[in-house]
């Protein structure tokens, strides 16, 4: 049986999603209580690695149970009836990870014949939010907002944003990484301010590289400072070459906010075509 399940977290206090020894993660924390729940070694396979300190409210990942597991499965009836269990689940862990915990899982469901939460994906959108001098400083919104000094230029930010859309080789604006591809399909990205005046960028695209959507968001504040003009982002990025000016912004304001997925029917098509293109990218480096 595979489930899907959807999570959201605040990554302030962990060392980003995957599991590291001696170290609090988002994943570590969540197969232990999987764990407690359904015994065995439960393993998620999630549809974005979240570095430190980045948060999330729209994360998927994917789990299979063994026949040992299922029969542990919390029940919230007794007619046995197997999706009322998988949806049971999600309640009985957020039971363990106890009240005001900062990662849930919002909602466990059978996932459909062919899903695959990492391979099956064909878009990730990310937000980030971002308060200036215009904007000024909130304590309260201190672990999700990153807080720069000078007034931005939001529309000049949005014009160098809308520049950076298509299929490209982003290694710009990437943290190299040996043999791993840095041509990536950007869908989407927009900035705007929002009704408390801090500035928010949409940004979506087929995947991310290391890195990507922060750097991303530096080159705009360059732009937003006035330190770099709105073309210079492209040439940035055609030159492949990182410069000092687009930094990589703290991981504080980033939030991954959604996965799509295509049509049941197409999502083994998906994760085939994506195993495939990755496979093909390794043999090439």
């Amino acid at each position: 049986m595979r489930i899907r399940l959807d999570i959201a977290y605040d990554g302030t206090h962990f060392r980003g999603w995957a599991r590291q020894p001696r170290l609090r993660t988002v994943q570590g924390d969540l197969e232990a209580a999987l764990e407690r729940i359904i015994g065995g070694s439960p393993r998620l396979v999630v549809a974005g690695r979240t570095d430190a300190g980045v948060h999330a409210s729209g994360q998927v990942a994917h789990l299979d149970l063994d026949a040992d597991q299922i029969a542990r499965l919390p029940r919230r009836r007794r007619d046995n009836d197997e999706a009322d269990a998988v949806a049971a689940l999600a309640g009985r862990i957020r039971g363990v990870l106890g009240a005001y915990s900062d990662v849930t899982v919002r909602r466990t469901s059978l996932a459909p014949e062919g899903f695959d939460a990492r391979f099956s994906a064909v878009w990730r959108r990310y937000t980030y939010r971002l308060a200036d001098a215009a904007t000024g400083y909130d304590p309260l919104d201190r672990t999700r907002t990153t807080t720069v000094r000078s007034a931005l230029d939001v529309v000049a930010m949005d014009a160098a944003a809308n520049r950076l859309i298509g299929l490209h080789d982003f290694a710009a604006y990437c943290k190299a990484r040996e043999e791993a591809t840095t041509i990536r399909t950007l869908l989407e990205y927009d900035w705007h301010r929002g009704d408390d005046g801090v500035l928010v960028a949409n940004v979506r695209a087929d995947a991310f590289c290391h890195s990507m959507v922060r750097a991303l968001v530096g080159a705009c504040v360059a732009v937003g400072e006035g330190r770099i003009e709105i073309d210079d982002v492209v040439a940035i990025r055609d030159a492949r070459l990182r410069i000092p000016e687009t930094k990589v912004l703290a991981a504080r304001g980033l939030v991954l906010a959604e996965v799509g997925y295509p049509a049941d029917e197409l999502l083994a098509a998906r994760a085939e075509q994506t195993r495939n293109r990755r496979d093909a990218d390794d043999s090439a480096s």
